[in-house]
Parts: structure tokens; sequence; C-alpha cells
């Protein structure tokens, strides 16, 4: 298998880290190897611990590669996010060489738009362009080619703190991996759950993940802003563990299967068996009570992207509503508790199907790393042709259901 035609997406959260390996073809994406093992070391999207951060990628990497039947894997495109990446919208305005817009041109418009003083110890993880403007024409895509002496550019940059992004750079080094792209996280998931249509309309995605919250708003087919709340999935969790005074991992337990956002719609009489912290007795617990802990801290994470919103300007962009993706979109109610508080059409976000995707898959907690494929396939599109090419994607079936069962104990084991 050429190495240009594989894909490698690695997705390092704060509650899981998931790897997906695809395979290029001139038809599109094929998924052959997934790997997901519980994440360590990081706290808010951030490394916290080097040595734990490595060995929960080593392990999920180990899975991916032994489910794909692959000796080893050259490099990955990584997702990042954490409460330290700040982004900004900027504008850049040059003077037309002759009398038609070159790539010359474009370059040095986007290069003047991202020449900004930023501190010493942030750099520029992306720049991305939202329109051209060509002297009185604007919304324009791709100026290349038009006439005009003044090209003007809106672009919105994405920074992050260099230290903190180098320490998971070096994570994934260790692990056996050189970072290819390093890509900001809600992006990745715009791209699998959001639709063109969408992004056109004017969308807020929210990827509530383990440690934050991520929010990318779309319009006109372009990123108008982006923010981490360092508000996530864990935090419902510590609630509970705190409110009922159990252990961490029966409040996960909890949340995800009787947890709601919608007291209200709960009858009185309910409850559920709980279990405490060591040596303590399981105990009776109502309910609507585990849905009123929940709906409170529901209510401060619409509230603080509300704020954030009404902050920028940016309410009545949101024509076609919120889409919520990630792991922590699956709270019973989330929906309509989002409806309520947004006063905007909320609905879960899905990653769009493609090459190999499985019915485990497509749940909004792999939005990001599947996103991270279609990134990745839409910045390096070429497909290298191989001299046993039908050989090489003609997997024999026996082969695939040995490689699949020798992986699938562990996987799913993390999965789920």
């Amino acid at each position: 298998m050429n190495e240009k035609n594989t894909i490698v997406a690695l997705d390092v959260g704060t509650t899981k880290v998931c790897t997906i390996i695809g395979v290029k073809y001139p038809e599109g994406v094929e998924i052959i190897g997934v790997g997901s093992h519980p994440s360590y070391g990081l706290k808010k999207g951030s490394v916290v611990n080097i040595d734990k951060t490595v060995k929960s990628i080593r392990q999920s990497l180990e899975e991916a590669k032994l489910m794909a039947g692959l000796p080893t894997l050259e490099s990955a495109t990584i997702g990042i996010a954490g409460s330290h990446i700040y982004s900004f919208n900027s504008v850049g305005v040059v003077s037309i060489k002759g009398n038609e817009v070159s790539s010359a041109d474009v370059e040095r418009v986007i290069d003047a738009a991202k020449a900004i003083v930023i501190p010493s110890d942030r750099e520029i993880l992306h720049v991305l362009p939202q329109e051209f403007k060509v002297d009185n024409t604007r919304g324009i895509k791709d100026p290349v080619g038009m006439c005009g002496v003044r090209l003007e550019v809106h672009v919105h940059i994405v920074t992050a703190q260099t230290s903190l992004m180098q320490n998971m750079i070096r994570c994934v080094e260790q692990a056996g991996v050189r970072p290819k792209d390093i890509i900001l996280q809600p992006i990745a998931s715009s791209r699998a759950a959001l639709s063109s249509e969408e992004k056109d309309l004017g969308v807020a995605l929210i990827d509530i993940g383990g440690g934050t919250t991520d929010i990318a708003i779309w319009k006109e087919g372009s990123l108008i802003h982006s923010q981490i709340i360092p508000v996530g999935g864990n935090h419902f969790t510590n609630d509970l563990a705190v409110a009922l005074k159990i252990p961490h991992n029966e409040a996960e337990r909890i949340k995800i299967n009787h947890g709601s956002v919608l007291p209200g719609k709960i009858a009185n009489s309910s409850h559920i068996t709980v279990q405490g912290l060591a040596g303590m007795k399981p105990r009776e617990v109502a309910v609507n009570h585990i849905a009123e802990i929940l709906s409170s801290r529901a209510e401060e994470l619409f509230d603080l992207v509300r704020d954030e919103l009404n902050d920028k300007g940016l309410n009545d962009e949101i024509n076609g509503g919120y889409v919520l993706t990630g792991g922590g979109a699956l709270i019973e109610g989330l929906v309509e508790f989002g409806e309520f508080l947004l006063e905007r059409p909320v609905k879960i976000g899905y990653p769009v199907p493609f090459g190999g995707m499985t019915t485990v898959m497509q749940n909004p907690k792999f939005s990001t790393v599947l996103g991270l494929v279609l990134e990745d396939q839409a910045r390096n599109p070429d497909f290298v042709e191989e001299k046993n090419f039908k050989d090489n994607k003609k997997v024999k079936e026996g082969d695939l259901i040995a490689r699949f069962a020798r992986s699938l104990k562990s996987v799913l084991k993390e999965i789920f």
C-alpha cells in the first residue's frame, strides 16, 4: 500500500483518543482501521501529563494498525482544541499588479491579512479566507483571473499557545508517528457533520467534547467565528459525582443510561439504584433529581454559547440554527432544552457516512476524527496510482474477517 494514499487521523481528546486509518481511491476514501482508547493525561484539551498521553495515543494507534493490518504508520493528521486557542478576523489589502488578479496577488493579500502583531508565546495555526473583494465587488471566493486595481481579503485567523501545541506534537512523536497537519477540531467536526447548504445559510456548530465545547460559526460557506469554551461532558459527570457522592465511573454510567436535562418530563416516582463510594451501601436516587443536576449545567453551557454570540454580534447570522455534535450532545433532552434557551432550531449533527463507516461510527462522538479524515483528503486529493492497484484494493473477504476478529474485542471494549 502506497503511504501517500494512506490517511491517518488522530483525535486526542480529554476523554478518549481515537485513530482512524483510511485509504484513498479514485472514487473516495475507504476506512480500514479504527482504534479508540481512554485518554489519560489531558485536561480541558491540553496536555498535563506527557507519559500518560503518549501511552493513550500509542494504544489507540496500535488498535487501528491491528485492524488495518499495517505494520507501521508514518504520519497523522492531528486535531487540536483547548482553552488556549484564540481566533479573530482580519483584513488585508494590496494593489493588483497588472489588470488581472494572479495567484501571486492572492498570496500577497493573505500575507498582508496575517501581518499582525500577536503575543510571542502564540503562533498562527490557520488563516482561512472568508471572502475577497476586487475593487467594489464583494463576496468573491476565488478572485484569480478577475480584473481590477485593488484586492481585499477578509480572513479568520486561528492561533494557539506555542508551548501547549508543542506538548501535543511531542506526545504524538513519542507515540511513533509524525504530525502531518494540525487542524482545529471544530473545523474538522464541521467537515463531517455540516452540509454545504447549512454553511451557506448560517449555522453554529456546537461540539460538546469531554473537557471543552468547541463553537464554529459558518456563514456563506466560510468560517466567521470560532471559540473554545472550557465546559464539556466531563463537567456534567463531575456534577453528578459531587451532588450524589458517587464515584466518577458510576456518575458517567448514570449520565449515559439515565441522564436527562428535562426534569419536568420525568415521573416523580421514578428511582434508580446508585453505587456509593467505597464502603458505602447502594441507595435509591430519584431520576428527576439527576435531571435537575444535569439541567443546571446545560443551562450554564447554553448561556455561555448565547453570550459569546451576542458579544460578537452574530446572533442574527444563525439562520440555519444550531447543530450539536460530540459525545456530550447525546444527553437526553439537550436538543429541546437548547431550542428553548437559544430560541433557534437545534438538532444533533451525525457524521455523514462514507466508505467503510460502520453504524457504530455514525455517532456524534466520532465527528472530529472522521472530519480529520475528510480534511486530509480535501488538502491532499491526489491519488497515487500503484502497479497492482486492483489487486491491492480487492482485499480477500476471509483475510478481512480474520483481521477484524483479531481487533474487534479490544476496539469495542474502548468504544463502549
